[in-house]
């Protein structure tokens, strides 16, 4: 453990994948963690599993597409301790995947709340209290979609997520007066349940993915983890509205 005890990190869409290993990550730094979820019984069983690795965690229950919930739970956080140094906007997600033509606008603006709104929504109600917060800091998830449009019935997701790419960089200039720092990761492929439809069902295409990926592997999730450890860090101090891709070169061709 660090000497980070005492620092409040909020990690939204935390009780899986890549956003578990990232609360992980910063619990075992040496924050206390509140990880984020709509599924209250795996929040319970991952507090737990922190707990037991001597993490300060407890869990919140609430959608981050739903405005209201978000203001209400981040003001309660912030209100408990006082203060939050560290919002990880983790949650977020495909949605499924629809052509533009056959889209439904109900789907639309499902894929832009789960990604975009989700991550305005839970800045804006955390903003007063990461004021107060020791090098605070926000980070974001964008995707290489969010610069290639994504793959065929994904372009609304590559929108929402090239959307987060530019309210990174916005929300880094509103907030640099503050000392708010604002970065965003972009993972490329990364072995997790996200991608556990195409693995069972076409397994031959999921193997396939490494091969447009210069290191020639999939990443794991603590490979993200340890780049949203470094971006909360005293170590970057000096970096704002950066995007760190964390994708072993993907998408540059071999």
């Amino acid at each position: 453990m660090s000497n980070l005890k005492g620092k409040v990190a909020i990690i939204t869409g935390a009780t899986g994948g890549i956003g578990f290993e990232v609360a992980k990550r910063l619990g075992k730094d040496g924050y206390t963690v509140v990880l984020n979820g709509i599924e209250d019984e795996a929040g319970a069983d991952r507090v737990a599993e922190l707990t037991a690795e001597g993490i300060t965690a407890e869990y919140y229950g609430f959608d981050v597409t739903k405005e209201e919930e978000v203001t209400e739970n981040i003001n309660k956080i912030g209100n408990k301790y006082g203060k939050i140094d560290l919002l990880v906007n983790n949650a977020g997600g495909l949605g499924g995947r629809s052509r533009f033509e056959d889209m439904t606008t109900e789907f639309y603006r499902f894929v832009m709340a789960l990604n975009l709104d989700s991550t305005f929504f839970a800045s804006r109600a955390a903003i007063p209290f990461l004021k107060k917060g020791e090098n605070p800091s926000i980070i974001n998830y964008t995707s290489i979609a969010g610069w290639n449009a994504g793959g065929p019935g994904a372009g609304i997701y590559g929108t929402s997520k090239a959307g987060v790419h530019a309210i990174t960089r916005a929300l880094a200039k509103d907030l640099a007066e503050y000392g708010i720092r604002v970065n965003a990761v972009s993972p490329g492929t990364i072995d997790t349940p996200f991608h556990k439809e195409i693995k069972s069902t076409k397994p031959e295409v999921f193997a396939s993915w490494k091969n447009n990926i210069l290191l020639g592997r999939l990443g794991q999730p603590e490979e993200v983890a340890s780049v949203v450890s470094f971006l909360a860090s005293d170590d970057a101090a000096f970096l704002t509205a950066e995007t760190i891709q964390v994708g072993g070169g993907q998408g540059l061709g071999i």
